[in-house]
């Protein structure tokens, strides 16, 4: 008998469909595989500030009650669930970095590691969760209180983006954060659900 996809493979359409326990669900795309379709109004800034300051809770409630041996646990080569928390709090300081760019009117934004080196080296499986969770709270709160600050205009300012090599407004890389986010929180809900 054929499954109906999920409402999430039809918004994420190139996901793929698998089969958990009976359930469709969507396998979670490759980040660098995505492509971004930047083309909606700048004045949707304060929803995306919005969706930004709701990560924290949103992490927080996902892995709620969850075994620590289980947030830990990853194949050969891959993160752990914990790990990609990890993630998410480490790349706080190259999203801020790329929200000063904008302020400062520079041509280009910041560079990120794509190697990923340093939630490789940060040894996120021997830290505490809740520890890693409040510091991602910390960092995104000021990101987003930052945000409040800026003057209205400044969201439609562009600069360029190095991997994508395309401009991007700041609202862009405030969508762009966001779907990062939800990448990681979608991968993190794979594996503890498993």
């Amino acid at each position: 008998m054929p499954h109906k996809k999920s409402t999430i493979l039809r918004f994420f359409g190139s996901a793929s469909c698998i089969i958990h326990l009976g359930i469709p669900m969507a396998q979670v795309a490759k980040w660098f595989e995505r492509k971004f379709d930047f083309s909606f109004p700048v004045e949707l800034y304060p929803d995306l500030c919005a969706r930004l300051r709701g990560t924290p809770a949103r992490i927080e409630e996902l892995v709620r009650g969850c075994a620590g041996e289980r947030m830990v646990r990853a194949a050969e080569g891959k993160w752990s669930a914990q790990e990609h928390a990890g993630h998410l709090l480490e790349l706080e300081r190259l999203w801020m970095a790329r929200v000063d760019d904008y302020v400062a009117g520079r041509n280009e934004l910041s560079v990120a590691d794509l190697s990923n080196r340093g939630t490789f080296e940060a040894n996120y499986n021997a830290r505490a969760l809740a520890k890693i969770l409040a510091d991602f709270r910390e960092a995104r709160l000021a990101m987003v209180d930052r945000l409040e600050g800026i003057d209205a205009a400044l969201f439609g300012c562009t600069l360029l983006h190095p991997r994508l090599k395309e401009p991007m407004r700041l609202v862009d890389h405030l969508f762009f954060v966001a779907e990062h986010d939800d990448h990681h929180l979608a991968i993190i809900w794979e594996m503890i659900r498993e």
